[in-house]
C-alpha cells in the first residue's frame, strides 16, 4: 500500500486536532514554522549536493511536509488550502510559460516546427512577472510600487544581493563590464581599511566598518555575477575545501602525536602547505 496527497493531508489535520492531536504541532504558528522550512530547505540542498539521493527523498519530504503544515494552518484560518495553493501555483506557471502553453492552458501545446527562441522566451518570462508584480498592491499606502519589490527580505544577503544587482541591471543602472567593478572592489578594500583603522585609533565609529565591509560584499557579489558565477556556491566550495585542509591537519598532527592547540601557527601552515600541495598532486 501506498499512501498518497490526500493521506497526508487527513495526517495533518489529525495531528493539528486541538483535543487529540499533537501539542507540539497543534501550538504552532505560521511565524513558528519558518525557521523549520528554511532548515529543510538547506537539508534538501546538503542531501543533493553529497549526492545521497536515499536522503534527498527523505529531505524532500520533510519539506512537502512543511507546505501541508501551512496550508492546513491557512485552512483553518480561513485563508487558503493546499488544493488551492496547487491551482495558484499551476495557474501562474501556465501563464508564465507561453512558450509551452500557447492557448493558457495546461492541454494547448506548442508546435515542436516553430518554437520561439531564447531570447524570446526570456523576454516574455520578464515581462510576464513584471506585470505580476504590478498588479500587486504596495506594502502600504505610502510606499511606492518599485522596480524591486518582490524580491524577499529574508532571503540571505548574499542571494538577495545577486537578485537585487540582477533586477536593477535589467532596468540599465548596471557597469558596463567588468573592469570597473575591480576598480570599485579596490577602492572598496581601500575603504574599508581606513574604516577599520579610524574605529582602532578611536576617530571613527564601529558601523562604518560594517558598513565598508558590507558594501566589499556587494562588490564581490557584483564581481561574480559579471563572471556568471554562483556567490553562494563559490563560497559552499571554499568552505568545503577549508573544512577538508582543516581535517587534514588534524589528521597528520594526531598521526604524530602532536596537538594543534601547542602548535605555532608557522607549524599550522606549514602543513597546510603540505595539504595543499597533495591535492594539486
Amino acid at each position: 500500500m501506498s499512501y498518497s496527497i490526500d493521506d497526508l493531508k487527513t495526517l495533518m489535520a489529525r495531528l493539528r486536532e486541538p483535543d487529540t492531536g499533537c501539542p507540539w504541532d497543534t501550538k504552532q504558528t505560521f511565524a513558528s514554522i519558518v525557521p523549520h522550512t528554511i532548515e529543510e530547505a538547506y537539508e534538501v540542498a546538503d542531501a543533493i549536493e553529497q549526492g545521497d539521493y536515499p536522503h534527498v527523498k527523505d529531505e524532500l519530504g520533510d519539506l512537502l511536509f512543511q507546505v501541508i503544515f501551512y496550508a492546513r494552518m491557512g485552512q483553518e484560518e480561513g485563508h487558503f488550502d493546499f488544493d488551492g495553493i496547487v491551482d495558484n501555483l499551476v495557474r501562474k506557471l501556465i501563464r508564465r510559460h507561453p512558450h509551452v502553453f500557447p492557448e493558457g492552458t495546461l492541454e494547448s501545446r506548442i508546435d515542436p516546427d516553430n518554437r520561439p527562441t531564447e531570447a524570446w522566451i526570456k523576454e516574455s518570462w520578464e515581462r510576464i512577472k513584471a506585470e505580476e508584480r504590478a498588479q500587486k498592491p504596495a506594502p502600504d499606502a505610502d510606499t511606492a510600487v518599485s522596480r524591486l519589490d518582490g524580491i524577499a527580505r529574508t532571503l540571505p544577503a548574499m542571494a538577495r544581493a545577486e537578485k537585487l544587482q540582477r533586477r536593477a541591471a535589467r532596468h540599465g543602472f548596471d557597469w558596463p563590464d567588468i573592469g570597473p567593478v575591480f576598480d570599485k572592489l579596490h577602492e572598496e578594500i581601500d575603504e574599508l581599511k581606513e574604516a577599520w583603522q579610524a574605529a582602532e585609533d578611536g576617530t571613527g565609529e564601529r558601523d562604518a566598518v560594517e558598513d565598508e565591509l558590507g558594501d566589499l560584499l556587494f562588490v564581490c557579489v557584483n564581481l561574480a555575477r559579471f563572471m556568471k558565477v554562483n556567490p553562494e556556491q563559490a563560497l559552499k566550495r571554499t568552505n568545503r575545501k577549508f573544512e577538508m585542509r582543516f581535517r587534514a591537519i588534524e589528521e597528520i598532527l594526531a598521526a604524530e602525536g602532536r596537538d594543534m592547540d601547542e602548535e605555532s601557527l608557522e607549524a599550522l601552515d606549514a602543513i597546510w602547505q603540505r595539504v595543499k600541495g597533495v591535492e594539486k598532486g
